[in-house]
């Protein structure tokens, strides 16, 4: 996704040895077939924490303190740390309490906890000095991670750490040597992607020798973003003292009368930190609990009373690891081997961490306005990366978790009425607002849940944000957009793009005006959806930026991926994103036979590094060809060659994306997984269908990897699927039947899916042409 990393989120490193790939009701465990990979792609992150499924809170080691900026300037390397966590580091820093799935820029790493021995440290230390700071070396063979939970050796200081939440809970057990000189550091200052002054302001307040409270607000992706907590230990600190880190705080007070270093339980400032005091036995186990809330400190310790009252820490896991059971057994498949198992639920694991609960458990959260709203009738949800997941993700929840994803679009309804700017969310995450990339695909994932009957709210409200926020003039060119039918040049360095994807959007609206009947509405955005037609240069066949005076660039690279009008591609990939008019788009280029062309080029020619080099979230790993896998704009265009009258093609590619860009190991994916974008991906192409154009109730059909697969519908229906004559040699469909009816075309219909039955691919090694 854009901004810089995915990270795949990693779980279990334990050897797997069930060898039976066939599960059933009575015998599986799916949770064993999880390996959110412990590492990284090479362009993204993995944060090998513990979190229950869409979890407020994701507990997980971050291994360094990368800066976003020195002196001012970015610093390039932070891109590596999205997510807190990257495999080859040699040292654990600590363990924070929010973190994002696989995206490209970040935030949170929210209240950083770390076990110590010894002296006092509350400086981290560095990679190469641990010793002069409160991190840790650590070894991966000493290392555990599964669906909620994670276990590692501190090295440094003889400590074993474990980790378990609940959805608003983190909890950790901490096993300590024997000594006098035992702490729990709680570095307030830390985060991911953090820079001097994003800390706006820090309390603490220590309710007892072992309860504490307090909130952070910061600002940073989020400008506004402020997180409560409250925090337990199982045993009572026998010391505490702080540190603030406020040099440049001109005026002091007249606080200065204490000495607030010191068991002072009055805290406040912009950077805290501070060290719990232990003594310990030897393998003494002590326990913390950090609750967190968007709304109140109380409110956090309602959470932690509901949700974790004791010390039970086995019995949490247990509880997160049912919950992932549930989430992971509405899919039971066959495979042809061990591989694309742990693939298939590593895939069914990341797509199901994000977006998160935004909300207390008495309902309360912190709206887009700052103010505090009551949910009825619906879970509130945050973080919303609407560029990446509209394509699959959220299509993919209308099939198999219908009822979280009505939430979630009530969610969206809830941040649009709550928007002084009267759109709906770009981008949001913690009551904010971030306008990350672009778009306005908050209509493609309404317009989606409308049309395929899960979203039950009132539809006519939600078009007429969705018409609302299409209209927002000053947003990247829209009302350029508007007067001229393109994003000019001159206007926005990604004008192109933002045409391309405009158009769709509005063919989005357009659809969901003809459902609710709303013929005016349905006409005006019908025209505009043609919009991308004019950035289109028949001269060269590509999409080509084009100034307000309706001149093309003169100076243009097909080729480069920077400063040519694109994010994160280049017009060989963007000019086929055109998923709602496909045929129209085939005829400008020419017709059948030189779309099939521009499409072998695309995946057979080589693209030199050159032409990605400055372009963060673009890696070899992530490029067939020309064809940029890894970042999602191009992730319908496989099923293309079903225009050209070459479907045999569309199966190949797709089973060569499968083969070629997911894997198990550390760099198993090619690219971020953008919040379930990249996993959502691999679980409907596993299936044998994609949602080529969501806003349309039909899937395309591609080449099912699955040897079977049964879906445990949330209407209670099922949905069985068969590809007879499976093999790695065998990834030509020649018939495919629903019910015993055969299905001509390439489509099939969500409705019929739905209502369950036999879906059934014959395969062949020769292609039907």
């Amino acid at each position: 996704m854009k901004r810089f990393n995915k990270f795949i989120f990693l779980i279990s490193l334990v050897f797997l040895s069930v060898t039976v790939l066939r599960l059933n009701a009575q015998e599986r465990n799916l949770g064993q077939y999880v390996k959110p990979l412990i590492g990284t792609a090479k362009m993204g992150h993995t944060f090998p924490g513990a979190t229950v499924p869409f979890g407020a809170v994701q507990l997980s080691p971050d291994t360094d303190t990368i800066p976003y900026a020195v002196k001012g300037v970015y610093t390039g390397d932070v891109y590596r740390y999205c997510a807190g966590y990257q495999y080859d580091d040699p040292t654990i820093v600590g363990f924070s309490h929010t973190h994002f799935s696989g995206t490209g820029h970040s935030d949170l790493g929210d209240i950083l906890v770390m076990p110590t021995t010894g002296k006092v440290q509350l400086n981290p230390g560095t990679a190469d000095r641990p010793q002069d700071g409160y991190r840790s070396k650590y070894s991966h063979e000493n290392e555990l991670a599964e669906p909620n939970y994670y276990k590692v050796k501190l090295d440094d200081h003889q400590i074993t750490a474990e980790l378990t939440t609940s959805t608003r809970v983190g909890m950790h057990r901490y096993t300590f040597p024997k000594s006098d000189q035992s702490h729990l550091i709680l570095d307030l200052t830390a985060g991911i992607y953090n820079y001097d002054g994003k800390n706006v302001w820090t309390v603490v307040r220590v309710l007892n020798d072992s309860t504490i409270t307090g909130f952070r607000q910061t600002n940073g992706w989020a400008r506004t973003r402020t997180v409560y907590f409250a925090i337990k230990t199982s045993k009572a600190f026998k010391n505490y003292g702080a540190k603030y880190f406020d040099s440049d705080v001109q005026y002091k007070g007249f606080w200065r009368k204490f000495d607030q270093t010191d068991n002072f339980p009055d805290l406040a400032a912009h950077n805290i930190k501070m060290h719990l005091d232990f003594d310990t036995q030897e393998g003494e186990q002590l326990m913390m609990k950090v609750a967190l809330s968007p709304v109140s400190m109380r409110n956090a310790l309602a959470n932690m009373e509901e949700e974790v009252p004791n010390w039970a820490f086995d019995a949490v896991v247990a509880q997160g690891k049912q919950a992932w059971e549930k989430e992971l057994g509405k899919i039971e498949v066959e495979m042809m081997n061990k591989e694309d198992l742990i693939n298939f639920y590593t895939s069914v694991y990341h797509a199901s961490l994000m977006p998160t609960v935004y909300m207390d458990v008495n309902g309360e959260y912190r709206g887009l306005d700052q103010e505090i709203h009551q949910a009825k009738g619906f879970t509130n949800y945050t973080s919303f990366s609407l560029w990446d997941t509209f394509r699959a993700f959220h299509p993919w929840m209308n099939l198999v978790n219908p009822k979280r994803n009505a939430d979630i679009v009530s969610s969206m309804m809830a941040h649009y009425d709550q928007s002084v700017m009267n759109m709906l969310p770009i981008w949001s995450h913690y009551a904010n607002e971030n306008w990350c990339m672009s778009g306005y695909h908050s209509v493609s994932v309404i317009a989606d849940a409308i049309i395929k009957g899960v979203y039950q709210g009132d539809a006519k409200a939600a078009l007429a944000a969705c018409v609302q926020t299409a209209k927002a003039r000053r947003y990247e060119g829209i009302g350029e957009y508007m007067d001229l039918g393109y994003v000019p040049d001159d206007v926005n360095g990604t004008s192109v793009s933002n045409t391309l994807e405009y158009a769709y959007d509005d063919w989005c609206i357009a659809q969901l005006a003809n459902y609710l009947g709303d013929q005016a509405i349905e006409e005006e955005f019908t025209t505009r959806s043609h919009n991308w037609k004019n950035l289109y240069d028949s001269r060269i066949g590509f999409m080509r930026p084009k100034d307000s005076k309706g001149n093309f660039r003169a100076k243009f690279d097909p080729l480069d991926t920077h400063g040519q009008g694109f994010i994160e591609g280049n017009t060989w990939n963007y000019s086929l994103y055109v998923p709602h008019e496909p045929e129209a788009l085939m005829e400008m280029m020419g017709g059948q036979k030189k779309m099939e062309v521009y499409l072998d080029s695309l995946f057979e020619m080589h693209l030199p590094d050159k032409y990605f080099e400055q372009t963060e979230d673009i890696t070899r790993e992530g490029i067939i060809g020309n064809y940029v896998h890894g970042n999602e704009p191009s992730h319908h265009i496989a099923y293309l060659y079903h225009w050209t009258g070459k479907g045999w093609k569309a199966e190949e590619r797709i089973r060569q994306i499968l083969r070629n860009q997911y894997h198990n190991g550390p760099a198993g994916l090619g690219g971020n997984d953008d919040c379930g974008q990249m996993s959502a991906w691999y679980l409907f192409n596993s299936l044998g269908f994609y949602p080529v154009s969501p806003g349309s109730a039909v899937y395309w059909l591609g080449s099912p990897l699955v040897k079977t697969a049964k879906v445990n519908l949330e209407n209670g229906k099922t949905l069985h699927i068969q590809a007879k004559n499976q093999s790695e040699k065998n990834k030509y469909v020649n018939k495919v039947t629903l019910n015993g009816k055969e299905i001509l075309g390439f489509k099939i219909g969500h409705a019929d899916l739905v209502s369950g039955g036999d879906l059934v691919f014959h395969m062949s090694s020769k292609p039907k042409k």
